[in-house]
This record gives C-alpha cells, sequence and structure tokens, in this order.
C-alpha cells in the first residue's frame, strides 16, 4: 500500500522545531511580560538597598535561597519529575541563568549605580538574539531584526545620560562593574535560549527549582565566606524577601513560561521595559529627574518591542519546492 502522507512543508518543520515562536503575541503575553518588566527594574534598587549591610555573594546566596524557597512551596514543582539526560541542561542553566549572573550584579553594583546596571541589562534581547542565530544557524527574521536594532537604539537613548563617563565621573571601577553586568547579560542571552526546550517538556516551575536548587550548591561556599563582611540591619534583610520571591523566583518562573511560548529572542524584549520601571522607580521614590533623551529613548524601547513581538511570516518555497 502506498504511504499517502503528504511530506512535511517547511512551514510544519518550523513549527515544530526547538526555539521556534509558537504562539502570538496576544493578552496572556503582555501579562507576563509586564509583570516580568516590573519585577525586574525593582530588584536592582532592591539589591542597592541589600548592599548597605551584605556582601556581595551574602546578596547573591539570600535571593537564590528565597527564590528557590518560594517554588519548593508549590507542589508541581517538587512533583514533576525530570528526565535524567536533562539534567545535565538544567545544571547548566542554573550556572549560566542565577549562579553567575546573579553573582556578578551585586559585585558591579558596588560601582555602578542601579539604574545603570538595569539599563545595561536591557541589552538582553540582542544576546538572546546572537545566541539564537548561533545554536539553530539561523539569523532573526527582518521584523525581528528591525525591532531588536530600534529597541536597542531606544536602551542607548535611556542610558547615555546615566552613564559615568557621560558626567565625567567614570573611574577603573566602573568600567569593571560595567563589563561584569555586560558579560551577565551575554549568559542572560544564552539561558533564555537553553531554556526554551525544558520549559517546553516539563513546564517552568520544576525546571526553575532545580536549576535554583544547583544554583544554590554553587554560591552557598562564596556567601559563607563572605559573612565576616557582613552585618545585620532589618532594612537590607527585608530587601531580600521580594528580591528573592519575586525577583529570583516567580520572574524567572514567568520569563521561562515566556520564552516557551513564543521563543528566546521575542520573550526576551520584557527586559527592554527594564529601563523604563527603573526610571519611574527613582522619579517616583528618589525625586530623580528623567532626562529628556531618555523619554525619547522610552517610545523607541515600546516601538522595538512591538515590532519584535510581531509573528514572523514563514516565506514561501521556491516554485517546485516544498
Amino acid at each position: 500500500m502506498t504511504d499517502r502522507t503528504p511530506p512535511p512543508t517547511r512551514a510544519r518543520l518550523l513549527a515544530t522545531s526547538p526555539g521556534t515562536n509558537l504562539e502570538a503575541f496576544g493578552g496572556v503575553e503582555w501579562g507576563l511580560l509586564a509583570a516580568i518588566a516590573v519585577i525586574w527594574g525593582s530588584s536592582f534598587l532592591l539589591m542597592e538597598i541589600g548592599l548597605i549591610a551584605f556582601a556581595p555573594a551574602v546578596v547573591t546566596v539570600a535571593r537564590i535561597g528565597f527564590g528557590a524557597l518560594g517554588l519548593a512551596l508549590v507542589p508541581r514543582a517538587r512533583r514533576t519529575r525530570i528526565a535524567r539526560e536533562d539534567l545535565p541542561r538544567v545544571a547548566l542553566l542554573g550556572i549560566i541563568w542565577m549562579a553567575i549572573p546573579l553573582s556578578l550584579f551585586p559585585i558591579a553594583q558596588q560601582w555602578i549605580d542601579s539604574s545603570v546596571a538595569g539599563m545595561i541589562n536591557a541589552g538582553m534581547p540582542l544576546t538572546t538574539a546572537a545566541w539564537a542565530a548561533l545554536l539553530l544557524r539561523r539569523a532573526p527574521g527582518g521584523r525581528q531584526l528591525v525591532g531588536l536594532t530600534v529597541g536597542f537604539m531606544g536602551i542607548a537613548a535611556v542610558s547615555l545620560p546615566e552613564l559615568p563617563g557621560v558626567s565625567g565621573l567614570a573611574t577603573a571601577e566602573t568600567a569593571i562593574g560595567a563589563g561584569l553586568v555586560v558579560l551577565a547579560v551575554v549568559l542572560y542571552g544564552l539561558a533564555a535560549n537553553v531554556a526554551v526546550p525544558l520549559q517546553q517538556r516539563y513546564g517552568a516551575l520544576p525546571v526553575l527549582l532545580r536549576a535554583q536548587l544547583f544554583a544554590l550548591i554553587v554560591v552557598t561556599p562564596f556567601g559563607l565566606w563572605a559573612l565576616p563582611d557582613s552585618r545585620f540591619a532589618w532594612g537590607p534583610a527585608l530587601a531580600m524577601v521580594p528580591l528573592g520571591v519575586l525577583g529570583t523566583g516567580l520572574a524567572f518562573v514567568l520569563m521561562t513560561t515566556l520564552v516557551g511560548r513564543v521563543g528566546g529572542p521575542r520573550g526576551s524584549i520584557a527586559i527592554y521595559f527594564v529601563p523604563i520601571v527603573a526610571i519611574v522607580l527613582g522619579a517616583a521614590l528618589l525625586s530623580e529627574r528623567v532626562h529628556p533623551l531618555a523619554l525619547l529613548g522610552t517610545a523607541l524601547v515600546l516601538i522595538g518591542a512591538w515590532v519584535s513581538s510581531r509573528r514572523e511570516g514563514v516565506p514561501a518555497a521556491p516554485a517546485g519546492r516544498g
């Protein structure tokens, strides 16, 4: 008997390949994006408060510890099993998305402002797209590339008035701090792509819980070593709770869910909104002046995010093929 099953089309193959944008942006996706931006946009301020009393390594341990504790309270996160062959990838996610970047940020914020760290962090969509092109050997679509470029221009405009070098206050320490944040953002971009197939297979909760537990094992010795350089204070201690439960627990779940639904490059545009939150918090809570260039950059960020979130059409196959 002849097999009448039609050969898979290019569109069908792309729709089922790992990392493909399986969902269009709708209300759920925009809700996830907004929650991520608000939580992560405020996390830099919370880290700054924690550094008043705690050494950077202690801030990292507290953040990951509270995050893992919050996830462990969810039954689904504990009960879902992950196949043994996927555990190395989960461990890798714990290192490149949590252990190393969440150690680099508090170290860097000893020398640079929290708003500067948040603004540099907004470059994650570009590193995510670059890693996706490298790992999948497929360049971003034209529309997505335009959106990412416009968004990056907006981030540059938002960041420029706040960079220490612009005001003549740059030092070797601020340069090191900025470099550490850039390294963390590069690792974030890789992690966003690694998380996609894991989230699609198991869901966000079990993956994130195990990744954070592995990261906690890695960073705890450094936190214990740094304890003598820390002191207890109620304000910084209380700031660690939302930083961990929300910033490292809930936000990572939301981000993993988002990139699992729409793909790493498009999901990472949530990071574009982080500096906007930082500006609003600075103006509302610290009476910071918002530079007009930052307002222009905010508009470009919104435009770039909207363009990047649009689904790319699958090009038609050449005549006589596919």
